[in-house]
């Protein structure tokens, strides 16, 4: 079959997508927002309110679902992300190397080397939001 005038374009589009990882934000959002309707209350408002706070911090994020669960990305480099769980939530940093930065700030807190759990219905505080992006910041984006 011979290739129509819209094949080029639409093919160049497929590729810069699959190259960069880049998507249309308004559906990458609409991931996150459907991953968000599917959960019960409290999870759901506790996590929306995890959402806000990390697009507080970064506005520039690209939003999407990576791996399953939300992710927030800043120039191709995955920040953050959050996930649900039967019995708690957690916050992800993409790196094993955060924490171990935090401890202190972590006191009271469950972690593994990819997961910071916290209850269903105890948002994490935006300072700890903050910091724990910080930390991945300067991993990934280092002077």
């Amino acid at each position: 079959m011979p290739a129509s005038a819209d094949t080029p374009v639409s093919t160049s589009r497929s590729l810069l997508t699959a190259l960069t990882g880049h998507q249309n934000r308004a559906v990458s959002a609409q991931e996150i927002d459907q991953y968000l309707d599917a959960l019960d209350e409290p999870k759901r408002t506790t996590l929306a309110r995890l959402r806000q706070t990390v697009l507080d911090i970064l506005p520039e994020a690209d939003q999407g679902i990576s791996y399953g669960v939300p992710a927030f990305k800043v120039r191709g480099k995955t920040i953050a992300g959050f996930a649900a769980f039967k019995n708690h939530l957690s916050y992800l940093p993409h790196s094993g190397s955060v924490f171990p930065q935090l401890n202190d700030e972590l006191k009271g807190y469950s972690t593994s080397s990819g997961a910071l759990r916290f209850g269903i219905d105890e948002p994490l505080p935006a300072p700890l939001v903050e910091k724990l992006i910080t930390v991945r910041l300067q991993q990934a984006f280092p002077d």
